[in-house]
């Protein structure tokens, strides 16, 4: 039986956890669920009672009502990515093995038949989550929906965008989106499926696999290859991902 009084979230302590987790079941509103990932998972930021939460979580994600499923996958991917943070729950993969082997299971049942882009990019996001690959369980799905990535350059620190979508595919250090004026943009270079290994290869292969091809398309510019526009340096657009990544952990 947890002890909610000895756990806490983002206010403070988690005795309130159990009520708001029976709100979320007898009205699973967006509203509610809102509450519970703002609690639970602030900002990005994960607390003891967040991984007290999974085995709820894991439930919720077990049944057979998809939207509801579905939302508990994105908490719990949320929560499992800041498992590295200091949260004061210890060992929280040892601890949650059961929980985790359930979330991926459904995790990936509910990839198979999602037909909507971003509720896929954001499942992708918790199946790495659940895996425990790090970095991509963070910014996957955020650049994937935003259609940007925002990076460093390798060679002169500009901060750049790198655009993946609609708007087209390029890197630019300037407001592409708001300016008025015409900024300078160089070209991605996609890299070749055929040509990918590792994480990229993987996530392109599911994505084709599951008949999203949008996003198997988007996945060759984001393991492909940018050039600064303004100091002309070239780099690996998942690198300098997962440089600055690792810069802010």
């Amino acid at each position: 039986m947890t002890d909610w009084t000895q756990l806490s979230h983002a206010y403070g302590s988690a005795e309130d956890i159990p009520t708001l987790l029976d709100q979320v079941a007898s009205d699973p509103s967006p509203e509610r669920w809102n509450d519970l990932w703002s609690a639970l998972c602030h900002q990005g930021s994960v607390y003891s009672a967040s991984f007290a939460a999974l085995p709820w979580l894991a439930d919720v994600a077990g049944r057979d009502d998809r939207e509801q499923a579905v939302s508990a996958l994105n908490l719990a991917g949320a929560i499992m990515a800041g498992s590295d943070q200091p949260h004061g729950a210890g060992d929280v993969r040892a601890q949650h093995v059961a929980e985790v082997k359930t979330l991926l299971a459904a995790v990936n049942k509910h990839l198979r038949t999602s037909s909507d882009r971003n509720e896929y990019a954001y499942l992708l996001e918790s199946m790495l989550s659940f895996e425990g690959v790090v970095s991509w369980s963070e910014d996957l799905a955020c650049g994937l929906v935003n259609e940007e990535y925002e990076v460093s350059c390798p060679g002169c620190q500009a901060n750049l965008f790198i655009v993946i979508g609609e708007r087209g595919f390029f890197s630019t250090s300037g407001d592409y989106a708001l300016s008025e004026d015409v900024v300078e943009t160089t070209p991605l270079r996609p890299a070749n499926p055929a040509a990918m290994d590792g994480i990229g290869r993987r996530l392109h292969d599911i994505a084709i696999t599951d008949g999203h091809q949008e996003v198997a398309n988007a996945m060759t510019y984001v393991f492909g290859e940018a050039t600064c526009p303004d100091c002309e340096t070239g780099f690996s657009v998942a690198d300098q991902v997962g440089a600055d990544w690792s810069a802010t952990h």
